[in-house]
C-alpha cells in the first residue's frame, strides 16, 4: 500500500479511501467487517463515514457497523484513521427538529457525541463538515471545533461539498484566530465530472487540504457500463442510466471504453489510477459493496498510466480548465 500525507498534517493516509456509504443498505453487517478486514489486511488505513449513512429510518447504521467492527479489538481502531461528517438531521423518525442538523455548535457537540456512541470509540480522527451551512459563522464552527480538539475527541476538520471560496473563508477564519482550520476538502470529481479543477481543487491546494473525490466512478458511468451492457445485459441505472439517455455522453462514454479497451485497462480500474495522478489528490473515496470490488479498486494502485494515455483520456474528457483561464481568456 502506497501511503501519503493528509494534506498539509503530519497524518500518514493511503492513497484509496474505503467509503462506507453502502454498509447497511447494500451491505449487511458481516459482508461490511469483511470487506473492512480485507481492506486493513491490504493495508487501507483511511475509512469514511457520516452521520446520516444508513439513511432514513436506518440513519446512524453505518456508524453502528463500524463501531461493532472496532469492539472485536485486534488493532482494528488503532490503525485506522477514521473520518465521519456532520450536517444532516438526525431527530428522531425523521422530525426535522431545529437544532439537529447544520453547523451550529449546539449541534456539533450533539452530533459528535452521538457518532462517539455509535463509532464505540473515544474520538475521530478527521471530524468533516457535509456541507456549507450558510447560516452558521465560521467563527462560531472554529470555536465548537476548538473545545472538540481540547476535549481530545476530535484531532481534525474537513469539509465536504465546499466551494472555493468558503475553503478560504473557512481557513482565513480559523489563521485569524490561531486554529489550525479545514485539512481536507471531499469532493465530486472525476474523469466525467472535472468541474472541481476550476476553484475548488485550486483552493485546496493554496490552503494545503488534501482533495478526497467522491463518486470516482461517477455513478458506473466509468466502470465499463456500455460493456456490461452489450455482453452481459446488465442496464445502466441512477445518474449512469440518466447520463447514458444523452448522445453525446454516450458517444463520450463508448470512446473511453474504447480506448482502454485496445489498451486492455479495465475502465473501473484506470478511472481510480487516473486520480491518482491528479495534482493535490489525497485518494478517491471507493465503496464497495463486496469484497471482490474493494480488490479491483486495489488493483488501481498497481496501473500506470502513461503520458500518451492520459493525453487521450483529456481529449476524450477535457475539463474545464482552471480559473479565471477556464471562463475569462
Amino acid at each position: 500500500m502506497e501511503y501519503t500525507q493528509l494534506g498539509r498534517t503530519g497524518l500518514k493516509v493511503s492513497r484509496l479511501v474505503l467509503g462506507t456509504m453502502n454498509f447497511g443498505p447494500q451491505a449487511d453487517e458481516a459482508t461490511s467487517h469483511g470487506i473492512m478486514d480485507t481492506a486493513l489486511e491490504a493495508g487501507l488505513n483511511f475509512v469514511d463515514t457520516a452521520n446520516v449513512y444508513g439513511w432514513g429510518e436506518n440513519k446512524g447504521r453505518t456508524e453502528e457497523i463500524l463501531g461493532t467492527w472496532f469492539a472485536q479489538g485486534g488493532g482494528r481502531r488503532d490503525r485506522t484513521v477514521l473520518a465521519t461528517k456532520v450536517y444532516g438531521n438526525m431527530g428522531a423518525d425523521g422530525e426535522a427538529w431545529p437544532n439537529h442538523d447544520k453547523l451550529s455548535a449546539v449541534n456539533i457537540r450533539r452530533a459528535v457525541d452521538a457518532s462517539l456512541k455509535r463509532l464505540q470509540t473515544d474520538h475521530i480522527d478527521v471530524y468533516q463538515f457535509h456541507h456549507v451551512d450558510r447560516s452558521t459563522p465560521f467563527e462560531e464552527i472554529w470555536q465548537a471545533v476548538d473545545v472538540l480538539i481540547q476535549q481530545g475527541k476530535i484531532l481534525y476538520a474537513g469539509s465536504s461539498n465546499f466551494p472555493g471560496y468558503k475553503i478560504a473563508q473557512a481557513n482565513e477564519t480559523a489563521a485569524r484566530q490561531g486554529r489550525v482550520g479545514l485539512v481536507s476538502e471531499q469532493c465530486l470529481y472525476n474523469l466525467a465530472e472535472r468541474r472541481a479543477e476550476m476553484e475548488v481543487i485550486p483552493a485546496a491546494r493554496d490552503y494545503g487540504l488534501g482533495v478526497i473525490p467522491w463518486s470516482p466512478l461517477h455513478g458506473g458511468l466509468l466502470g465499463g457500463v456500455l460493456k456490461k451492457e452489450a455482453v452481459e445485459g446488465r442496464r445502466a441505472s441512477g445518474r449512469a442510466a440518466e447520463a447514458l439517455r444523452d448522445d453525446a455522453t454516450r458517444g463520450q462514454i463508448q470512446a473511453y471504453e474504447d480506448l482502454l479497451d485496445k489498451h486492455g485497462l479495465a475502465p473501473g480500474e484506470t478511472a481510480l489510477a487516473w486520480l491518482l495522478t491528479r495534482p493535490g489528490v489525497t485518494g478517491p473515496i471507493v465503496g464497495p459493496r463486496t469484497a471482490e470490488q474493494l480488490h479491483g479498486a486495489l488493483r488501481a494502485l498497481e496501473l500506470e498510466l502513461d503520458e500518451e494515455l492520459l493525453a487521450s483520456l483529456d481529449e476524450i474528457f477535457p475539463g474545464p480548465g482552471p480559473s479565471p483561464e477556464a471562463f475569462a481568456w
